[in-house]
């Protein structure tokens, strides 16, 4: 018997009772944005928060259109939102997304189709807890890829269809894909979306891909999957950063040694936090990783100093002398986040914290370092 799938979808008109403004083409900002003053360089994007793509936040919408040429969406197509229950899906917000991104002509970056974090319980125990089989897992993936995939062809331009699927040393993380399935689940996931999207880019996202040992691992990870004839198009090196880290010479390096494979290589979640990290051996992007809220560990509460803001600006600034040095490997740059107010940094490792990881200020002002990181040539 064929089952019957669930799916909500909402017209933006009807989204205006629910959520006002839904995202919609605004009349274009003056003066030249980011975007531009890397154009033929690489794109320049952000991510959107569920609030900025359904239009309660105007005013980032028009400064996303002024300022950048991609998006990606923060959460709303990650497995819990978009497929929270068996057999049903919620395109609200994505369909929005998808909306806007070509009403604006902006490069659309799905994210993602396979995460071993936020993922609905459902995906990988059965109601008694245990573990579902790896058949079953499989039908899972295939079902969600082919549906998800399937509906934004033609709208996504790329996908990052596995992340963060390595631990620091570089091996296979043991996450519910791995222990059911086994260490060809990324291969399946890839053979899907390539099947399903023929025509989008398939990209492996990662933080910590400037540490050698899992430079090392996507590298052999990659390689793999060339070598069985499986489309990867590129790969993601997440940029959660701080004012000391990562080592510059290493983070050059996996430039290099990734666009050597063949592949486009996107620096696609940066910011700098200016905040002091818990505990500095866990430096990455793990949410899972949670902190009791000290005082000495939201230091800046009422404003950032000149000195940390001159530190940042340096920090970028040097961030960028590479990227611009190797413009020729990278295609996207995009910043997780529109502006300091609702950059994910303020909540993590540590929530209700003030951080200023980005290029826009609270009032979505940019900062005086930015115009200091346009290319010379």
């Amino acid at each position: 018997m064929k089952k019957m799938i669930t799916v909500t979808i909402l017209s933006l008109s009807l989204l205006g009772c629910k959520h006002s403004n839904p995202l919609t083409a605004d009349d274009p900002a003056t003066g030249q944005g980011l975007h531009e003053t890397f154009a033929g360089h690489f794109m320049i994007g952000t991510a959107l928060s569920e609030p900025q793509i359904l239009g309660a936040d105007s005013s980032a919408r028009k400064l996303v259109k002024k300022e950048f040429n991609a998006v990606t969406p923060e959460n709303v197509m990650k497995w819990e939102l978009i497929h929270p229950k068996p057999e049903s899906y919620d395109f609200v917000a994505a369909d929005a997304l998808a909306n806007y991104a070509a009403e604006n002509n902006l490069f659309l970056l799905g994210h993602t189709l396979v995460w071993h974090a936020m993922t609905p319980k459902w995906v990988f125990e059965k109601k008694d807890g245990s573990a579902v089989s790896r058949e079953v897992l499989l039908n899972y993936m295939q079902e969600h890829i082919r549906t998800v995939a399937g509906r934004y062809q033609g709208q996504v331009d790329a996908w990052d269809v596995v992340n963060e699927a390595l631990n620091e040393d570089g091996s296979l993380r043991e996450s519910p894909w791995y222990t059911i399935i086994g260490d060809d689940y990324i291969e399946r996931a890839f053979t899907l979306a390539a099947q399903t999207a023929p025509n989008t880019a398939l990209y492996y996202n990662d933080y910590n891909l400037f540490e050698p040992a899992k430079r090392a691992g996507a590298i052999k990870l990659i390689k793999r999957l060339q070598a069985k004839g499986i489309r990867v198009d590129g790969i993601g090196i997440q940029g959660h950063y701080g004012l000391d880290y990562p080592d510059l010479d290493e983070f050059e390096q996996s430039i290099i040694e990734f666009a050597a494979l063949g592949i486009d290589v996107v620096i696609s979640e940066l910011d700098i936090t200016v905040l002091p990290f818990p505990k500095k051996e866990n430096q990455g992007a793990d949410i899972s990783m949670k902190v009791k809220l000290k005082a000495e560990l939201n230091p800046y509460t009422k404003g950032l100093p000149a000195v940390i803001e001159r530190q940042l600006g340096k920090r970028y600034e040097e961030l960028f002398a590479v990227l611009n040095r190797h413009q020729d490997k990278i295609s996207r740059v995009s910043f997780w986040g529109v502006c300091d107010a609702n950059t994910w940094r303020n909540d993590w490792p540590v929530k209700g914290r003030t951080d200023y990881p980005l290029l826009f200020d609270r009032d979505m002002k940019k900062k005086p370092f930015a115009s200091r990181l346009a290319p010379t040539m």
